[in-house]
């Protein structure tokens, strides 16, 4: 089995989907773009360094192909095109914009939802792929009442805001790319966050209106002099989410949480026998505006605190109340009443996975932590520094003209799990490593696996391959190649056998 190329790997139900994929055992290439401050690689690492620690294991690390979804071929190099080509048998197209209303065609959301489709599906055709889930919206519906079908999807409907009709056309692209196989669509709902903890790295859909309500009560913090006053500013915001969005509260909503969405998406991507139909990822029933209404009332109740002084006049105050009317209008179309989503296929592939339940308790949560967190802006925690980079500790054997003119060359596959750790190809010519590759093909028929430190003590001389391996520290998968081969390769890997040539 090849690898699956995913994209939007770093958002919210991209970091779910990274942990469910990989704990199963599916070998993963994430398209990743760098920020000003932390490369992709960092970025790929502080999510997985994150579910390790909170999840208490050891992860294996995916390969990591730094691009832009917005740019023509993704923006990848002509290697890293390459190695798409010959390992990737598959790609998940995650990645998406949620901005609801666009400044203009070359604007958001339609440069990441159209256009990064598009790239994708571009890519995918020059490099083979025909294989290809598609995370889309349950609102590609727009603006249909009643019930909508899993096989509904241009019925000639008018939608609510960009975000919809970008997500819509993408749909329709996907249809359109006549060298896949059938695709698999993936529809859901409005995604919170976890069911258990109410974590989430995104603020859009559910959260907008309540960070714009968490903005206006800080303000109203620094006017109320009682706890008392700062409850009747509760209501108040409150009543105008309401009659803002003209809700009397019966209207429903569809919200699912990422944690079951990711295991729904994993259950379905590792079964071909599930591929090529199209999911509703929504809950068996919608969630009354009344009680989410409700939950955001008291989470703001109990996690809401008094400034320790008035740091806004009244006029201040008054001229927020009209900012925050007006902010709320651009939701409108967003919190009308939700159709019903039918949900056939999805409990006919995935029924023993029931959606959790969305009582009061869960909204609490997802509302507790958005507060907690400030929205996001609350300093991360800053992450150790992996054991080893092994990254760095091949760039030195990266050559890519050898491994693709030398098709009698030997390979094995190096898995180093863990902090700083990745899949590599050792290639081998009479026994000796002459190149490496990113990530594990199916030319390796014997393939090491260590954890990073592990391959940190290699690298340090603290330990031989030949003692970790005795000690059950590097396990070996295949019997192609003699084992003093394959420990020979590990150290010239890890630095301590022959200089690189």
């Amino acid at each position: 089995m090849g690898y699956l190329l995913l994209t939007g790997g770093t958002g919210l139900l991209g970091e779910y989907l990274v942990r469910d994929l990989l704990t199963r055992g599916v070998k993963l290439a994430l398209l990743v773009r760098s920020s000003r401050k932390v490369s992709a690689h960092e970025r790929v690492e502080a999510l997985l360094t994150r579910w390790e620690e909170e999840c208490e294991l050891v992860l294996p690390r995916p390969v990591v192909l730094e691009g832009d979804l917005t740019e023509e071929n993704l923006g990848l190099d002509a290697p890293d095109l390459r190695w798409i080509a010959r390992d990737c048998d598959a790609a998940l197209h995650n990645a998406a914009s949620l901005t609801f209303q666009s400044a203009g065609p070359d604007d958001e959301p339609w440069r990441t939802n159209l256009d990064g489709t598009r790239h994708v599906l571009d890519v995918c055709h020059r490099s083979g792929i025909r294989k290809f889930h598609h995370v889309s919206t349950a609102y590609v519906c727009g603006l249909r009442t009643g019930r909508i079908l899993e096989s509904d999807l241009d019925c000639g409907q008018t939608h609510g805001n960009d975000y919809e009709v970008s997500k819509f056309r993408a749909e329709l692209m996907v249809h359109a790319a006549d060298f896949l196989d059938r695709p698999t669509i993936y529809r859901p709902s409005i995604i919170l966050g976890d069911s258990r903890t109410g974590y989430t790295s995104t603020f859009y859909g559910f959260y907008a209106p309540l960070k714009l309500m968490s903005t206006m009560l800080s303000k109203a913090a620094g006017v109320a002099s009682t706890r008392e006053e700062l409850v009747a500013h509760i209501g108040f915001a409150s009543h105008q989410l309401t009659s803002i969005l003209n809700l009397a509260g019966g209207e429903r909503k569809n919200y699912v949480p990422v944690d079951w969405v990711a295991a729904v998406m994993t259950h379905i991507i590792t079964r071909p026998q599930h591929h090529g139909q199209t999911y509703h990822l929504a809950p068996p029933e919608p969630v009354k505006v009344a009680l989410t209404r409700r939950a955001i009332e008291q989470a703001f109740e109990n996690y809401t605190e008094l400034a320790e002084r008035k740091t806004h006049s009244a006029a201040e105050w008054s001229e927020f109340e009209r900012y925050f009317v007006e902010g709320m209008k651009v939701y409108q179309a967003y919190w009308r009443d939700d159709p019903v989503f039918d949900t056939t296929n999805t409990r006919a592939a995935a029924g023993h996975l029931p959606c959790p339940n969305l009582d009061a308790e869960l909204f609490l949560r997802v509302c507790q932590f958005a507060i907690e967190s400030k929205f996001g802006k609350k300093p991360a925690r800053r992450m150790k520094a992996p054991p080893i980079d092994v990254r760095e500790k091949m760039s030195p054997w990266r050559r890519w003209e050898i491994i693709d003119k030398r098709p009698l060359d030997q390979h094995v596959g190096l898995q180093v799990d863990g902090a700083g750790g990745g899949q590599w190809e050792l290639v081998l010519s009479d026994g000796r490593l002459i190149a490496v590759d990113p990530g594990i093909s199916e030319r390796c028929a014997s393939t090491l696996h260590l954890d990073s430190q592990t391959f940190a003590s290699l690298v340090a001389d603290a330990t031989t391959a030949e003692e970790a391996l005795e000690a059950g520290q590097v396990c070996l998968e295949g019997d192609s190649m003699p084992t003093t081969m394959l420990m020979n390769a590990l150290e010239e890997a890890a630095g301590t056998g022959a200089n690189v040539r």
